[in-house]
């Protein structure tokens, strides 16, 4: 067997307009060995577009003397005879290979195709992207020249031989799962995954180490135990023994000895020291602590040694939660670790997530046991995935994997209270999520995550592990976090997805597949179950049809009393005084549904309850199960859409969402707290002993007045049971960080600019970039503004060979466009909103920050409009209370993306000179960590940057950062 691995390069997508202008063919045999390859440059007969040239380094004058396409299919046709035709997104080059045989006439290609997309999406389910160019840095492949067919070619065809060898090394039980998946006959991944079976099945046995098995599935993790070993007590008993005896000074000097002799880079810092006694005394008098820590600080440390050490002296459990993921992984990867090495006590810890964050086995085996004819391409490669994935994960969380679109598969198999049998699960003691409850009852230390912590509040404390002392880190996430896990949303999706999942049609769906199983079990009763089902079956589509309704209506109203943003979105308010004209027309669709779907669930239920009480067949309790979910996810719409449209909490913001291209099934539904301040004083802040919340944005002017009143604490303030600490910087922002305001730049007329402004922005922006090469980050607060900027920028930037990248108009996500500005330093990056925070740019990345605006939050959205009117019946001033603070915060994080260690060095431009021309641009500027300040003519920015920048050059300052 042979495989020929296929590149083109083309002047566009469409293989009917646009030609081939370069063909990489790489034809190597089952071991992966290349024994023979051919490439060549192909002459259009029309020019290359500029962006293709620029993505491929092709240009007119490349091709003016190449073959055309029939000379090279002349060359190419005898190398694709009888082999399997490979590509990275094959179908791409398969179009274009057609089309060039047909107008050169020979006949189609028949053969078989394998795109090395889904194989590594089959095999590698957890990297985070499948294009060719991170696949090959990912595997150590040498790719020199991306984005040429012939390089392209080699590296795929090695993509596919690593992709092969997994395939041929994955336990024997895990194939077979995969070949039940596949169909040989429709899918040509699943003909090579029956070979692979076929060579496995006749070949000597061998033995696999390092799996678990269980009812046919091959796991990397065993049966987890519920009893706390005795040893486990006993050296938790000595530890805090050891502890009573060791003053936290000598506690934190072995530490540091031990820090010191396994990172020899590591040195003490003031801020993090005050730190250490500032935590461990909010945590030794039951008080609790703001305290903001800066970039540099060590903040992760600063507040991990000290609650260990009070955790474990005083057998005090302790709760760390974060807002990011990122942040959750980086606790867990790197500072848990080391804590283990240099702690001269051992410890227990443990990250516990929320519980839709788990895969339910149960679930899982049900869903990949269905089929192959039922499942479509997309389908089997995404359970297949999960079934590899399956065979390497120790935790079963679901950010593990890279499932691409398919969150509705993750959504399918994600654990959920409703839908669990516990200890009569067949899976209970493999089971992700009770195993991570299980450790994390017996850790000293928990790592979970701000939307758990609100979730289990909303629970009454049911969910995690009893606790008295909670430390909050991103806590300037706090506030908005508790606002949406105490209030609700539904959307579109929230009622469609249930149903899809109870009927899709007559052979899926969990209402057939009850059908079939009552059919097949033989029970005197099951006809007359099967007819029940049957007669609720219909009510499914009339729920949807008026669920679609009254999105449609919901829509119409916000259509004809919103207007629209720059994205095309619409937000509507509704105040139980005040409602909008068509209002009570609309509601009586709302209240259709209501009724369809207590008319369903009630029957649903009852038929449930019948069943389970008459059989305890397996598979027909575990497909109850299930049932009840979807019904008590169903019964969460029912009870939301009931409170939006009666508006029964009266201390909540409703309002509505939709977006004019998608109408009615873009309609969101919200209803939050709009003051969470009383809700977290009396259900955290006078529940928990000690909460220690710290961040790097917590004060405005050096005061901690917003944050103390916004998060409940003035009390706690009054009564002297709150501590605060505003810690001092290691870095030296005199010398490392340039402010800048071009005192004469033109002031932004509207929330987009005027095009006097565009101008004036895009022409700075352009002579900045080209002082510094780029290494410019633009942070924008309008997205309309960003496109308004991104054309004329990129066009005048081009032919200093500067790279402009625009969030929202490449396509990537922030990750991969951080990720490409990181490898090209040539570039501008222009970001809106999720650029403001937690974009880590550190050393020769970054030199210049553009701050277009001072981001001031829409004062028409709901909940800010509901917080400024609850201000002004208080006879105060909402825009000092609430919107400078707000902006000022946000301000600070845009700030600290510059100075990221201690040699970063750089620039901020603030191109709003509110800064200078208001009474209040002092908040902003006096907000932040003293970097060297200047104002001058727009005109002499530039050179400003260059003699700032100088030093650098001729052996002074630091990098540029």
């Amino acid at each position: 067997m042979k495989f020929a691995v296929l590149d083109f390069e083309t002047t566009g997508l469409s293989s009917d307009k646009d030609e081939i202008i370069q063909a990489g063919l790489a034809v190597i045999d089952e071991a992966g060995t290349v024994f023979s390859s051919f490439a060549s440059l192909v002459r259009p007969d029309k020019p290359i577009p500029a962006e293709i040239s620029r993505l491929t380094r092709i240009t007119d004058d490349d091709v003016q003397d190449a073959p055309q396409i029939e000379d090279v299919l002349a060359q190419m046709v005898p190398l694709l005879q009888d082999a399997v035709l490979v590509g990275h997104n094959v179908e791409f080059d398969a179009r274009f290979l057609q089309t060039a045989l047909d107008r050169s006439g020979y006949l189609p290609f028949t053969g078989r195709m394998v795109d090395t997309v889904d194989l590594t999406r089959l095999m590698f389910p957890t990297l985070p992207s499948y294009q060719l160019s991170s696949l090959t840095q990912s595997f150590g492949i040498v790719h020199d020249r991306p984005h040429q067919a012939d390089s392209d070619a080699l590296a795929t065809a090695e993509v596919l031989r690593i992709g092969m060898d997994k395939l041929r090394s994955l336990p024997l039980v895990t194939l077979q799962r995969l070949n039940m998946l596949f169909d040989p006959d429709r899918n040509d991944l699943g003909w090579l995954i029956a070979l692979s079976l076929q060579e496995r099945e006749i070949r000597l046995p061998v033995e696999e180490q390092g799996y678990h098995y269980h009812r046919q599935f091959a796991m990397k993790v065993g049966d987890w135990n519920e009893d706390m070993p005795a040893a486990r007590d006993k050296e938790a008993e000595e530890t805090a023994r050891s502890l009573a005896d060791m003053p936290f000074e000598a506690f934190a000097e072995e530490v540091r000895n031990r820090l010191k002799q396994r990172l020899p880079a590591y040195e003490e810092r003031e801020g993090q020291d005050i730190m250490f006694g500032e935590v461990l005394e909010a945590l030794e008098h039951d008080s609790h602590l703001l305290v903001e820590a800066g970039t540099g600080t060590g903040k992760s440390l600063g507040y991990l040694l000290p609650s260990l050490y009070y955790g474990l002296r005083d057998s005090k459990k302790i709760v760390v939660t974060t807002h990011t993921i990122q942040l959750q992984e980086q606790l867990r990867q790197r500072d848990l670790p080391l804590l283990q090495e240099v702690l001269p006590v051992p410890f227990k810890a443990a990250v516990f997530k929320g519980r839709s964050n788990y895969l339910c086995l149960r679930k899982f085996e049900g869903r990949v046991s269905v089929p192959d004819y039922a499942l479509g391409p997309e389908e089997a490669v995404s359970r297949g995935a999960m079934t590899v994935w399956l065979s390497e994960t120790k935790h079963g969380e679901g950010e593990e994997l890279n499932l691409g679109r398919s969150k509705e598969e993750w959504d399918a198999v994600a654990s959920d209270t409703a839908s669990c049998l516990n200890r009569s699960c067949p899976w209970f003691h493999k089971c992700f999520y009770h195993r991570a409850r299980n450790d994390a009852t017996k850790s000293d230390l928990i790592i979970t995550n701000h939307a758990l912590v609100f979730t289990d509040m909303r629970a009454e404390h049911r969910l995690l592990p009893a606790y008295e002392k909670l430390i909050v880190d991103e806590a300037h996430h706090l506030e908005e976090v508790a606002s949406q896990h105490l209030g609700q949303k539904t959307g579109y999706t929230s009622l469609t997805v249930p149903l899809q999942r109870l009927w899709r049609d007559a052979r899926s769906g969990l209402l057939s597949q009850l059908t079939g199983v009552l059919a097949s079990i033989g029970h005197e009763q099951s006809a007359a179950w099967i007819e029940k089902v049957e007669m609720l079956s219909p009510k499914l589509h009339e729920i949807r049809e008026a669920w679609e309704r009254w999105t449609e209506a919901l829509f119409g109203l916000l259509a004809s009393h919103a207007a629209t943003d720059e994205s095309g979105n619409f937000t509507l308010r509704l105040k139980a005084d005040a409602l909008p004209s068509g209002w009570e027309a609309i509601r009586i669709d709302g209240e259709n549904v209501i009724q369809l779907l207590s008319d369903f669930i009630r029957p649903m239920e009852k038929l449930s309850v019948e069943i389970r009480e008459e059989t305890d067949e397996y598979a027909l309790q575990s497909l109850l199960t299930d049932l009840g979910g979807v019904v008590k996810d169903m019964a969460a719409v029912r009870a939301d859409t009931g409170s939006f449209i009666s508006l029964g909490e009266k201390n909540f913001v409703y309002w509505a969402e939709g977006h004019s291209q998608y109408r009615g099934r873009s309609v969101w539904m919200y209803g939050v707290p709009a003051d969470v301040s009383g809700l977290l004083k009396e259900g955290l802040f006078d529940r928990k002993e000690s909460v220690v919340m710290t961040s790097a944005t917590l004060t405005v002017d050096k005061s901690f007045q917003y944050v103390t009143e916004q998060l409940g604490l003035t009390e706690a303030h009054k009564d002297g049971r709150l501590r605060t600490a505003l810690l001092p910087s290691p870095f030296h922002y005199r010398e490392q960080a340039l402010v800048l305001i071009p005192r004469d730049f033109p002031g932004i007329k509207g929330r987009d600019g005027d095009p006097l402004f565009v101008k004036a922005l895009t022409e700075s922006l352009r002579d900045v970039a080209r002082t510094v090469g780029g290494k410019t980050l633009v942070l924008f607060t309008s997205h309309r503004m960003l496109k308004s900027v991104y054309g004329p920028l990129k066009e005048s930037l081009e032919p200093s060979g500067i790279q402009v990248l625009g969030q929202g108009i490449d396509g990537s996500s922030r990750s991969r466009l951080t990720k490409q500005f990181r490898e090209q330093p040539a570039s501008v990056l222009l970001g809106t909103s999720s650029f403001w925070e937690g974009v880590d740019l550190p050393g020769d990345a970054l030199t210049c920050l553009a701050i277009v605006r001072l981001p001031f939050q829409p004062p028409n959205h709901p909940v800010v409009e509901a917080k400024s009117e609850k201000l002004q019946a208080e006879k105060k001033n909402p825009f000092m209370k609430l919107s400078l603070p707000q902006a000022v915060i946000r301000f600070k994080q845009g700030f600290g993306r510059l100075v990221r260690t201690a040699t970063d060095r750089g620039i901020v431009i603030l191109y709003d000179t509110r800064v200078i021309d208001t009474n209040y641009g002092k908040y902003f500027l006096y907000s932040l960590p003293g970097p060297k300040m200047e104002h001058l003519p727009t005109m002499a920015i530039a050179d400003r940057v260059r003699e700032w920048l100088a030093p650098r050059e001729n052996g002074e300052g630091g990098e540029a950062g």
